[in-house]
């Protein structure tokens, strides 16, 4: 067995189990050992029934002690049992499972797993896990992964296929000197693949995740210093000298440019007139107005007789991007496209051959500008909107399709300073901190609990008044270990509390892209009055009619992430408010909340949140982490982020990362 191998090689996988795993992007074993759990689950003492918390979740060992029966309740078959302890009964029931009949059988004893509810007096515990004891007593010896599932695959199946792969694990080499490993306590890779997988406990999972960040982290800034020495060797072949074109579009805009956007534009026009080829971050809060910035940088392009391109991550903003830039260009006879996965076959053939035949001079789009098809005549100038969307390889793809092509990435991400020198080694950087003129200030509050009632009747005023909603939940789905709002049932609850007729839509990552596209695109138009969405939203539309925006269990984000998305709203005349509730209602994360209270300012934000944050566990990681790696928390694994950037200066080149194969294509992992 090998890493680049299908994942039908792995025995009892066949063709349609592989179809499963190809609907969560698992094509090889690489794909597979690089999919992390998503949650943990531990498998404790079993406790008396009379003991067993309502509302948590416990182990029960109890013998059957009636007959199972499959009732048809409408769409339903309920497969029903009582179980006893020798002091109380419960009941025991599964939905569609009436295959279970023929497991069960009275007077056997099992260990049952589950959350204890109460119905009509009775405990009952629905879905349970079962197990015989012997069986039982060995998962009790680690923490048992829960995966990311789709239709047709069970979390089983996702286990049985990982443990197949224990010795291609065993098998790994570690490129990381046994001396760096020592001295900085970092776990060996193959201890870490197998540990992230299959930890005996917490402590021994939080070291697995803490190797793996750093893993990520030099492989980040390993392509980042690969791709600098190339950009530096590089001779300016598109000398673009256009300040008076892009005075004279700045001078016709309907407001002026704050002091970081002009000094941006200055920055970038010295870049692409000079000798070099430009590659330059643009960091700017959310709101700063950085799509103006790269408005200059393409018309200065077009003005020039070259052709640009501008890559966003969603089709919405793409098309947004699009009809605003069109019109803008147009007086300037620049020639606009907008290409996306979406596009009619027919019409990307249209736009392939035009851009082709540069008869287009700045095309808009999304990961569809990357397909083999789009050929430019003559490309100078890539720009990519919230880079860290983009893995590093994919925006190189874009880039190659010309010749020394200047690149602009832009990223609302407020990282400090320190990190982000670290993390865009390979670029200039540019900093945006005011915000444009005449945008009011968003008003923050942070609550506990007791205030939804409250929240619920100003989202409904709001809503009266013509304006629109975000309420971010955590989670996609009920978890039975984590006491967070999920996103499909708190549609439910927003239907029951907002006036009837109130047009209520959900979005989650779990989605087809089409989905998520068309409802993004149907809220930006004004047909959805409240989004219930988890942090996908946190890049992909822009709607000034947007003014409230309601996170569920705020606690459970980083306060920078919490910025991210408050900057969906703001973006209009009207005054706009964020509403952070606090599900933990402690002292602590109260304190932690009141700096997002106090602060509209992004970077001291991001610092804030570097000083404040622990070490944190792997639910905190995923759940507030960075967008910018699978695992990787640049605040809480800073230790990790300079230890790469030690160990890269130390060793060069000569020492490369461990490549992760997508789909058999090695691809730096973002």
């Amino acid at each position: 067995m090998r890493k680049e191998d299908s994942i039908q090689t792995i025995k009892g996988i066949g063709e349609k189990t592989a179809e499963s795993f190809a609907r969560l992007g698992i094509f090889t074993i690489d794909d597979l050992l690089h999919t992390y759990p998503r949650n943990y689950l531990s498998y404790e003492e079993p406790v008396c029934i009379r003991d067993a918390a309502v509302g948590e979740r416990h182990a029960i060992r109890a013998m059957i002690t009636s007959y199972v029966t499959v009732k048809q309740v409408r769409s339903l078959k309920l497969t029903i049992l009582t179980v006893s302890d020798g002091d109380m009964t419960m009941h025991m029931t599964w939905f569609n499972q009436p295959f279970l009949r023929n497991v069960f059988h009275k007077g056997d004893s099992y260990i049952f797993v589950g959350t204890v509810k109460v119905k009509n007096g009775m405990r009952v515990m629905e879905q349970a896990e079962y197990y015989k004891l012997p069986v039982y007593a060995g998962m009790q010896q680690e923490m048992q992964p829960v995966y990311p599932l789709t239709s047709g695959l069970s979390n089983k199946t996702f286990q049985k296929a990982i443990m197949a792969t224990r010795e291609l694990i065993c098998q790994m080499g570690d490129y990381v000197p046994e001396e760096v490993r020592a001295e900085h306590s970092l776990m060996e890779l193959s201890e870490a693949y197998e540990n992230i997988h299959f930890p005996m406990n917490q402590a021994v999972l939080k070291n697995a995740i803490r190797r793996l960040a750093f893993d990520e982290f030099y492989q980040f800034l390993y392509d980042m210093a690969s791709m600098k020495k190339t950009t530096q060797l590089q001779e300016n072949l598109h000398k673009i000298v256009q300040g008076k074109a892009v005075a004279d579009y700045i001078s016709n805009l309907p407001f002026s440019l704050t002091k970081g956007q002009q000094q941006a534009i200055e920055d970038i026009l010295a870049d692409m007139g000079g000798d070099g080829v430009m590659n330059r971050l643009i960091q700017g809060d959310v709101g700063s107005g950085k799509t103006v910035v790269a408005a200059a940088a393409l018309l200065a392009c077009a003005k020039a007789g070259y052709q640009g391109a501008l890559m966003a991550p969603t089709e919405v903003l793409a098309r947004q991007h699009y009809e605003e830039l069109a019109e803008q260009f147009a007086q300037y006879d620049i020639r606009t496209a907008c290409l996306v996965g979406s596009t009619p076959l027919k019409e990307k053939r249209r736009i392939y051959e035009a851009i082709q035949q540069g008869e287009v001079d700045i095309v808009i789009g999304t990961h569809a500008l990357l397909e083999d098809k789009v050929e430019f005549k003559d490309l100078a100038l890539v720009v990519t909107d919230e880079q860290h969307r983009f893995g590093v390889n994919q925006r190189k793809k874009l880039s190659d399709k010309g010749y020394g092509v200047h690149t602009l990435v832009m990223s609302a991400t407020p990282i400090p300073r320190t990190l982000a020198i670290i993390l865009y080694a390979d670029m200039d950087i540019s900093i945006i901190k005011e915000l444009p003129k005449g945008r009011k200030p968003i008003k923050n509050c942070v609550v506990g609990t007791n205030y939804r009632q409250t929240a619920y009747q100003f989202i409904a005023g709001q809503i009266a008044e013509q304006s629109q909603v975000y309420v971010v939940c955590p989670m996609v789905e009920e978890s039975e270990t984590l006491d967070v709002t999920n996103v499909t049932e708190y549609v439910d609850t927003m239907r029951a509390n907002l006036p009837a007729g109130t047009r209520i839509e959900m979005l989650h990552g779990q989605m087809r892209a089409e989905e998520k596209n068309e409802i993004m695109k149907r809220f930006s138009e004004g047909e959805i009055d409240v989004l219930v969405s988890t942090t996908v939203i946190e890049v992909g539309v822009n709607n000034p009619n947007a003014t409230v925006m309601m996170v569920e269990n705020a606690e459970r984000f980083g306060l920078a992430q919490l910025h991210q998305l408050r900057g969906r709203v703001g973006r209009g005349k009207k005054q706009s408010y964020c509403i952070f509730i606090n599900g933990k209602e402690s002292e602590e994360s109260m304190e932690r909340l009141r700096v997002l209270e106090n602060s509209n300012d992004g970077f001291f934000i991001a610092s804030e949140d570097l000083k404040l944050r622990g070490p944190g566990d792997f639910f905190g990681i995923r759940q507030s982490g960075d967008a910018l790696f699978e695992l990787a928390d640049i605040y809480n694994h800073a230790d990790m982020l300079q230890l790469a950037q030690d160990m890269l200066k130390k060793y060069g080149k000569t020492i490369q990362p461990v490549r992760r194969n997508r789909g058999g294509i090695s691809e730096t992992v973002l």
